[in-house]
């Protein structure tokens, strides 16, 4: 990621990118990218699989990245096609592709790039990918939308494997394995595997194919329409609130820290504003490849650890029934303190949640110098859950308020 560029061509374009760098010398892309209001997150391929479920995005796209896609037996190739879509593209940019071009100030040679550029050029082959471009600097491949022909190639390729046993949305402190993640099943060659995609923006309230074939325990297409309608209600409560606080259009960057099916984001869809829906590691954490069906974007989180994200992050975080959740697992300071580092001064947070433990949160949030107001639920005074409205203020350690 340079600074989110690409993130911001396509976010001009209506379509969300997550750009990621490592906690290195590139950190600071993050922070650029940001505060151009482009989502991206810290992030880096190591030996933990990247925290996105499986089929989770149409295209993967690395300029310049300098990563050895050809070493550990294609461990990092074969994790980018864990986190691709049946038919899904990944694009490379840069040495070693046509290394004529960029060879200077490199200190490789032109045997080493050829070398790397087969190597790749091997593993991506093993992954079933086909390659269908290659352009100056630029090079596509796609990956194939089922894996009919790609199992029988097992007979003749043996490496790598396809994996057993292991559940392919997993990605929370998971190990990466030199295994092919299969694809669900298919009848037909043609057939998009887990289900075909409506187009964007129907897809975003189309039911999602993981919920369509019943692949998530306990949710129904019932469930997930009600949950899209509630949060339509929901969200016309909450500019209504934050209009009164005088906060209205103030937004561009904003965190649900409890994001479920993506029902908040996707009720903000027509709003000049961006969500980045996180799924909590406790309680149901299976729906975070529903939200990626939908066209949206987010990651997996314990909120009882850091968030890999810059400080000064959001303009508005959303937190519903989030210390609830995590009421046994970990003190409220500790995730109020991660909020306040990932919120810019001047933001906004709204949590939801029973009223009782509404008022304990808004005491540590008061000496925490938030102003913060306890406000009714949209269906009234007589429900039980409130909303705690608080804006971060601007403050330092000189300030006479101290």
């Amino acid at each position: 990621m340079q600074v989110a560029s690409w993130g911001a061509y396509l976010l001009s374009r209506n379509i969300l990118a997550m750009s990621f760098a490592p906690r290195d010398s590139h950190e600071a892309q993050v922070q650029f990218a940001l505060e151009r209001g482009v989502p991206a997150m810290i992030g880096v391929l190591a030996s933990n699989r990247l925290t996105y479920p499986a089929r989770a995005f149409d295209m993967a796209h690395c300029s310049r990245c300098l990563i050895p896609w050809q070493l550990y037996d294609g461990l990092y190739l074969i994790e980018v096609d864990r986190i691709l879509r049946p038919g899904g593209y990944w694009i490379l940019s840069g040495p070693p592709i046509n290394w004529k071009k960029h060879s200077k100030g490199w200190q490789r040679t032109r045997e080493d790039l050829n070398a790397e550029q087969q190597a790749i050029e091997s593993v991506a082959k093993s992954l079933c990918w086909k390659k269908i471009k290659e352009v100056g600097d630029i090079a596509i491949w796609q990956k194939p939308t089922n894996h009919i022909h790609c199992k029988a190639s097992r007979r003749v390729i043996k490496s790598p494997p396809f994996c057993s046993n292991k559940n392919p949305d997993a990605a929370w402190y998971d190990k990466m394995e030199a295994c092919i993640t299969p694809l669900p099943e298919a009848s037909d060659i043609k057939e998009v595997a887990g289900g075909e995609l409506k187009k964007w923006p129907q897809r975003l309230t189309a039911l999602p194919p993981r919920i369509a074939s019943g692949s998530i325990e306990g949710v129904t297409a019932e469930m997930f329409n009600e949950d899209t309608k509630l949060w339509k209600k929901r969200v016309g409560h909450y500019k209504s609130v934050i209009s009164q606080f005088g906060q209205k259009d103030r937004y561009g960057n904003l965190l649900d820290m409890n994001a479920r099916f993506g029902g908040f984001a996707a009720a903000l869809a027509g709003d000049p504003m961006w969500v980045m829906n996180m799924v909590p590691t406790v309680g149901n954490s299976t729906t975070l490849g529903v939200i990626y069906e939908r066209g949206l974007i987010g990651n997996y989180q314990d909120w009882c650890e850091g968030m890999s994200t810059y400080p000064r992050t959001y303009d508005l975080i959303h937190a519903d029934s989030v210390f609830s959740l995590y009421k046994d697992r970990c003190e409220m300071d500790t995730i109020l303190l991660e909020m306040d580092r990932i919120l810019r001064p001047e933001g906004t947070v709204i949590i939801r949640d029973d009223v009782d433990l509404l008022v304990k949160i808004k005491s540590v949030a008061d000496g925490m110098r938030w102003n913060s107001q306890i406000v009714d639920h949209e269906d009234g005074p007589l429900v039980r859950e409130k909303l705690l409205l608080v804006v971060k203020t601007y403050w330092t350690l000189g300030d006479e308020k101290q």
